[in-house]
């Protein structure tokens, strides 16, 4: 794994869907940072472990926690292993997420539930669940992962432009009231990402109309997480990585 310019020899980082895409390329480059990194995913623990074995490979300690993050127990739980394991995290990156593609007339109760919880309600409880180790300390770093679909109608449903909305609020919302205690807390929003979650929009128009003509690779999202780790002076916004799909 190539060096990072950003220094983050000795902190432990804890990143939520951290075995495939996105949280992947964000797991790796803390770890070529110099952090210690909790690779957490809900199921698929052997995806984890081969983020975990390449992060130990590198020099770094590295551990995999299967967790339902958008339930409150699984997450204490989750936060105390991590705890007893690699130290109490330094960092949080709230990428855990899932993006189900439904059209209104075929939006029901359950499937808003499920995004609402997994997408925002997952973020809360992880957050509530470092902050008095964070607290104590004097220094935290808190990253949620939204989307372009924050802002723009998306092609994924109203559950998920409710979710990720809601996920920039909360980011404001802790910032404001975390900036005395030196811990910052942003959100990177991507456009389309080449992951399995981008596959349906290899079929519509959005992607043929993002200026930058290609789709973005994971790696870059994680180079704007290292921009905002590194940044004592950055909280409570909203950084794009869109390729231009949304200028702000």
């Amino acid at each position: 794994m190539p060096q990072s310019s950003v220094d983050l020899g000795g902190r432990v980082a804890l990143v939520t869907g951290g075995s495939r895409g996105i949280g992947r390329a964000i797991a790796e480059a803390l770890a070529d940072a110099g952090a210690d990194v909790a690779v957490i995913c809900h199921q698929r623990v052997e995806r984890g472990e081969a983020v975990a074995e390449k992060i130990r490979a590198a020099g770094r300690r590295a551990i995999v926690v299967a967790a339902d993050v958008s339930v409150r127990q699984s997450v204490l739980d989750m936060v105390d292993r991590v705890g007893r394991e690699l130290g109490s995290p330094d960092i949080l990156v709230n990428n855990a997420g899932i993006a189900t593609v439904r059209e209104l007339d075929d939006l029901d109760e359950a499937e808003f539930d499920r995004s609402i919880n997994v997408n925002l309600k997952s973020a809360f409880l992880c957050t509530q669940a470092v902050l008095p180790a964070m607290r104590a300390r004097g220094w935290g770093r808190i990253v949620n992962i939204s989307s372009v679909a924050a802002r723009t109608a998306g092609v994924v449903g109203v559950h998920y432009n409710a979710a990720k909305a809601g996920l920039e609020g909360l980011t404001r919302g802790y910032a404001a009231r975390l900036a005395s205690a030196g811990i910052t807390v942003n959100a990177i929003a991507p456009g389309p990402i080449d992951t399995d979650m981008a596959e349906p929009l290899r079929h519509t128009e959005t992607f043929k109309r993002i200026p930058v003509g290609r789709l973005g690779a994971p790696t870059e999202v994680a180079q704007a997480v290292l921009m905002v780790l590194a940044n004592a002076f950055l909280t409570g916004q909203t950084i794009g990585v869109n390729g231009g799909v949304r200028l702000d």
